[in-house]
């Protein structure tokens, strides 16, 4: 017989609290120790609602980052500015009443220097949520190639002169980062990699082919990238959003 798991894949909404604590400490009328008491509690939040529905496995919900990717960012130095729109940019369609959305890619999106890791992605997520829940926990981490939307053949030639020279110090950061989660108990993680399915649009795919990769070396060369971040850790399960 066949053991059924249920979890979360991808993120939670978040509660509205956080929302307005984010534009307050923005803004300054909140300081970092009153926001992080706020974000705590959001994360309680998600993992009762998570038993409560009875699910296996239990995330934090990725609600302490912008976006589903942008631990990276706030934790490494040399990506220069990213607002939610460098995850967001495209042509999104909703329902009736949420309608349709076109979102730049911002013009000044890219590497500024070289990649410099400040602190640990997820090391304080997963130790937070572990010590919230006696369930399963995961924590999600980007594919390596899905950071190619911030490298552009112009603008960091100094730096990263090719997309491969970007990507092996993602790749580095990435799998020290599974070597960090692992020391700490971790058992399961989930490599997020959406950008795969995207190379299904024409449009889409010809963005990622202008970093200088054809559609079957995204392929074949992200995959191995992939892997390189996994291999050497047979006590986790990974697990893949695609």
């Amino acid at each position: 017989m066949t053991a059924l798991r249920t979890e979360g894949v991808g993120s939670l909404l978040r509660p509205p609290e956080l929302l307005e604590a984010r534009e307050r400490l923005a803004d300054g009328r909140l300081t970092a120790l009153e926001f992080k008491s706020i974000e705590d509690r959001a994360v309680d939040l998600v993992v009762a609602r998570q038993e409560e529905a009875g699910l296996d496995v239990v995330t934090d919900g990725e609600v302490r980052r912008l976006s589903f990717q942008s631990q990276m960012t706030d934790a490494v130095d040399g990506f220069g500015e990213c607002p939610i729109e460098a995850f967001l940019w495209g042509d999104w369609h909703g329902d009736e009443g949420v309608g349709d959305r076109h979102i730049e890619r911002p013009d000044g999106l890219g590497v500024t220097s070289r990649l410099t890791r400040r602190r640990h992605l997820c090391a304080e997520e997963f130790t937070y949520l572990r010590s919230r829940t006696r369930r399963q926990t995961k924590v999600t981490l980007p594919s390596p190639s899905l950071w190619a939307n911030l490298w552009s053949p112009k603008g960091a030639e100094d730096v990263y002169p090719t997309l491969e020279s970007f990507l092996e110090d993602v790749v580095a950061i990435t799998r020290d980062e599974v070597e960090e989660l692992v020391r700490l108990g971790a058992t399961y993680i989930q490599i997020d990699a959406p950008h795969y399915m995207l190379l299904v649009d024409s449009r889409t795919r010809a963005f990622y082919e202008e970093r200088g990769w054809d559609l079957q070396r995204w392929l074949s060369s992200g995959i191995d990238l992939d892997n390189a971040v996994m291999d050497g850790f047979p006590e986790v399960r990974f697990g893949f959003h695609l």
